[in-house]
């Protein structure tokens, strides 16, 4: 954790230690907030399932709700950086989708309990920290924003641009419903075809081949 920890001030001053321990106590965390739901976890327990004294977690985090933000940070943080894997190995705006759109989905696929836990839990944060987990969100559909222009650009897609963001904001819901709809989607679909489908459906909208 680099960027999602900025916000949360460490009694400790090594930051790799910081990353390491914040690390432990989110993955604790997720498990206990899944099973138990936020409110009923207690910071006691998150302690224990991270392998710290409650009083070396203190020194790591201030409250029960700084975890929730490192929770979400932690996610937004995992998707950002496997898209920016991703943007600079492909040249052509198409291209470019397609292999995001596989790393994105199962990158939500892999946290599908942390993708779950945002969106039940989130409104438990207090405003300043829900901000900035909204802001993250905002940034991973921009990265789509700036693939479907760079498509546009090179002509590779085709998409008026008016449409674009909101044609962003389709992608990223279609990964998250595979975690929303999990009880039926998991049932029907491997990854590997839901992210076939799905891809082959936005691609009919806005490939020039299909137009």
């Amino acid at each position: 954790m680099t960027d999602e920890s900025k916000p949360i001030p460490a009694r400790v001053s090594d930051p790799q230690l910081v990353e390491q321990r914040r690390r432990q106590i989110v993955q604790a965390a997720v498990d206990l907030f899944v099973e138990k739901g936020f409110h009923k976890t207690t910071t006691r327990e998150i302690a224990k399932a991270s392998g710290l004294g409650i009083g070396t977690l203190y020194e790591y985090v201030h409250s029960k709700e700084d975890v929730l933000y490192l929770v979400c940070a932690y996610i937004h943080g995992e998707m950002k950086r496997r898209l920016d894997e991703v943007l600079h190995g492909a040249e052509q705006g198409r291209e470019l989708l397609v292999l995001s759109i596989r790393h994105f989905f199962a990158c939500v696929d892999e946290l599908q309990d942390y993708v779950l836990l945002i969106y039940q839990e989130t409104k438990s944060l207090p405003a300043a920290q829900l901000k900035l987990v909204l802001r993250q969100e905002t940034e991973i559909t921009e990265l789509f924003v700036d693939i479907l222009e760079r498509g546009r650009a090179d002509g590779s897609l085709m998409l008026a641009p008016e449409s674009v963001k909101l044609f962003a904001h389709n992608i990223v819901v279609l990964a998250q419903m595979w975690t929303f709809r999990r009880w039926a989607l998991h049932r029907d679909y491997s990854l590997e075809q839901y992210t076939e489908k799905q891809t082959s459906l936005l691609l009919q909208e806005i490939s020039p081949s299909s137009m």
